[in-house]
């Protein structure tokens, strides 16, 4: 109700109040993503066999726009070809489970204002990234993207400065159509994310606080609601021509907030360094989602993340376990240009080895392997895999994975 109320008052505002800016000119932009991908995972436990899924995704729209206004809608569906696997909604727990559901949905319809200077106003369902996505971001890895009935001003009035200002009173989270239980298709709630980011020569220095407010019980998250205050510092150097240096740390505390029955206080700490020497990048870094008292849902969560892209590519903690989890990861990526009919072809390496923050627990560690080729700009080839190494304690919450996926996609 939120969403459509709000969203059929800034269409009102817009006709009643701005004919002369939609007197302009408008330009008409398609959209258009689609990705074909088979998804395999070898897990230990009471399965009948590995998953194995084959899924094409499709989002497709368009965008009216000119200087002062824009209006972008988009639908995405995900059609499972082969369904050996547990989707999250489809019942078949004999499998592991793959989270991509099959789903028809408006993934995206969103209003945008520019006609004051130097800010943006965007109102409707919208896909939202704050940083390098570890707080908030669209988990664009699934099939089902992740978006937000929100209301955001970004403004840039200051030189170097970026104040960006979000509520969000609903999540769309990746379970689609037919999500239930604890796989919700919709989480509503009262979300402020206040992110302020200021440029310097050698990086961004950001300053965040994030109040996520999640009303529905059935997926616990009353106990995922939370007041997160940080900051970070990220950017690179160069040393020469073909040397620079990369380097990322940051800090943020958290404490329950609105109906959590929990009280509690953790810490969030990252540090992270490289190199990158002409078309090689390596790097090495530290993550700690720390831990108040050992209880379920007491350590730091990040519940609106992209988690895929943290803790391992096997998504074995996308839930900061009850002790939390500290991860000590190095990587090398090597990027060749202009490759026989290739734009470019990029190999990654990823290793992990995990603790808990608590009680000194080794919960294992974990090698990312990936290669990804892109051709005429348009076209995205994908090879990547995943193999989690449990280490055997009592209460561990984890298991030995293998994944492996294979993907092609196209944006227009």
């Amino acid at each position: 109700m939120k969403f459509s109320a709000c969203l059929l008052l800034s269409t009102a505002i817009a006709a009643a109040t701005a004919m002369p800016a939609f007197a302009e000119p408008l330009k008409a932009k398609p959209l258009l993503d689609a990705r074909l991908r088979y998804e395999t995972v070898d897990q230990d436990g009471t399965f009948v066999g590995d998953a194995d899924a084959v899924t094409l995704r499709a989002r497709i729209g368009g965008e009216l726009y000119n200087k002062t206004w824009s209006f972008l809608i988009e639908a995405e569906g995900t059609y499972p070809i082969v369904e050996h696997y547990n989707s999250g909604t489809n019942s078949k727990t004999q499998y592991p489970i793959v989270a991509d559901p099959a789903n028809f949905e408006l993934n995206r319809v969103q209003l945008q204002y520019r006609g004051i200077p130097k800010t943006v106003v965007t109102i409707g369902r919208q896909r939202i990234n704050l940083d390098d996505q570890r707080f908030v971001g669209a988990v664009g890895w699934r099939q089902n993207e992740q978006t937000f009935d929100a209301a955001r001003i970004e403004n840039t009035s200051i030189a170097n400065l970026k104040v960006d200002l979000i509520y969000a009173w609903s999540d769309r989270t990746i379970w689609g159509i037919d999500g239930f239980g604890t796989n919700q298709q919709a989480i509503e709630g009262d979300n402020f994310l206040a992110n302020v980011g200021y440029k310097t020569k050698i990086g961004t220095l950001t300053g965040f606080a994030y109040f996520v407010d999640q009303d529905e019980f059935a997926v616990a998250n009353f106990q995922r609601s939370s007041k997160t205050y940080g900051g970070r510092f990220a950017g690179s150097y160069p040393l020469s021509k073909a040397v620079k240096l990369n380097y990322a740390a940051s800090y943020a505390h958290q404490t329950d907030y609105h109906r959590n029955p929990n009280d509690y206080d953790a810490d969030y700490y990252l540090i992270e360094g490289g190199v990158s020497v002409k078309d090689l990048t390596v790097g090495a870094g530290y993550e700690v989602l720390g831990a108040d008292g050992g209880a379920p849902f007491t350590s730091f969560q990040t519940p609106l993340a992209t988690l895929h892209k943290f803790q391992g590519w096997a998504d074995k903690f996308l839930t900061t376990p009850p002790n939390g989890i500290r991860d000590l990861y190095g990587s090398a990526a090597y990027t060749l240009t202009k490759v026989g009919p290739f734009d470019s072809i990029a190999a990654t390496v990823v290793y992990h080895d995990y603790k808990s923050d608590r009680l000194s627990q080794d919960y294992g560690s974990e090698w990312n392997l990936q290669l990804a080729a892109k051709f005429r700009k348009k076209f995205t080839f994908l090879l990547k895999y995943a193999d989690y190494d449990a280490t055997s304690f009592v209460g561990n919450p984890t298991t030995d994975t293998k994944k492996f996926w294979a993907s092609i996609e196209y944006t227009y």
